[in-house]
């Protein structure tokens, strides 16, 4: 059956059963082992397409959280955050957004500080997912960075489209400078973090902050990032109807968020078009199986162009969404080993 024939039928969001062998047999040729285990796990918990859902549906979908959740209680071991990252504590509060207070999560390693800060951005495309999806990637980067970590639960489109969320992200950095010093931080040290849509709003905020004459960050962490508006890179045309992002996914996020076309041509989208000079250090993380691939390749190329220090790696074998699943896959542990280095030389750590 085509996918035209199968999506005239009422199957409400089910993937295409075609489209889905197809997407499962090339990641079990170009997938690492783990990260095979990992896909498995998200299946069993028979996730929707997403492109196919409205809004309130698309967020009930299982997450990548969920089946790492999944496939730690299969192998028998413990899901709860503080037993799989010790010596970090974390408490919910609220910030200043640009239009009302924001949920937040701070994550604080064992010590006294004052620490390091590191403000925090979710992925989910500016629409779905919050601050809980994306626990294990900002936990780890407090505990191997021994850092501070503010995560926030920006406003997200449909509700409140472009760009708001971007809006709000320079509100939480204005926030954490102002009241670094209450959470154990250091003011003097603050970098930005972010993965996917994050990985976005983390360069676009460190472009706002020095363009609004704020103390620039000292590091930004850019993980498999949106940098451009183009859906026919090498990347999107490889990888898409990859798992668990693709292509049809990317375009259907951006429909929800932008007001019209003209909005994909602004530089807080179209990253690699900005002006990038005078930025701190960046660390690009992507992962091969990706539609995001090369979005990270061309902010390296942008960045290196514009003279900022950047490093980048490519990790073979796993897809969007590895970073956070340090539980179970060796590649996001090594990620999150490199980003906390790259981390700590700019906090003088």
């Amino acid at each position: 059956m085509s996918e035209e024939d199968f999506d005239k039928k009422d199957h409400h969001g089910e993937p295409n059963p075609v489209i889905n062998a197809l997407s499962n047999a090339v990641a079990a040729m170009r997938a690492d082992d783990d990260q095979l285990a990992l896909a498995k796990a998200h299946e069993s918990l028979h996730p929707k397409a997403i492109e196919k859902l409205d809004v309130p549906e698309a967020r009930r979908q299982p997450t990548a959280a969920d089946a790492v959740k999944t496939l730690l209680r299969q192998q028998g071991r413990p899901t709860e955050p503080e037993q799989l990252v010790p010596g970090v504590r974390s408490h919910d509060t609220t910030l200043d957004g640009a239009a009302g207070s924001l949920p937040a999560r701070i994550f604080t390693p064992e010590g006294s500080g004052p620490f390091p800060v590191i403000v925090y951005f979710h992925g989910g495309g500016w629409v779905i997912a919050d601050k809980d999806v994306y626990d294990a990637g900002a936990r780890g980067l407090a505990a191997q960075a021994r850092a501070v970590v503010v995560s926030v639960d920006y406003r997200q489109a449909p509700e409140h489209r472009f760009p708001a969320a971007w809006d709000d992200a320079l509100a939480a950095y204005r926030w954490t400078l102002q009241h670094a010093a209450s959470i154990q931080g250091d003011p003097a040290r603050v970098a930005l973090a972010g993965e996917s849509a994050g990985g976005n709003l983390a360069m676009a905020t460190a472009i706002a902050a020095c363009e609004a004459g704020l103390q620039r960050p000292v590091h930004v962490l850019s993980v498999y990032p949106v940098t451009q508006t183009s859906l026919n890179t090498e990347s999107y045309l490889e990888n898409a109807i990859a798992k668990p992002l693709n292509r049809a996914m990317v375009k259907w996020f951006v429909d929800h968020l932008v007001r019209s076309p003209e909005d994909l041509k602004d530089t807080r989208l179209q990253l690699i078009d900005a002006d990038l000079k005078g930025l701190p250090p960046v660390t690009i993380v992507n992962a091969r199986l990706d539609p995001l691939r090369s979005d990270g390749a061309k902010l390296l190329d942008a960045l290196e162009d514009a003279g900022v220090e950047v490093e980048r790696r490519e990790y073979e074998g796993v897809a969007h969404e590895f970073f956070g699943a340090a539980a179970v896959l060796e590649k996001a542990r090594q990620a999150q080993a490199f980003a906390a280095e790259r981390l700590r030389a700019s906090f003088g750590n």
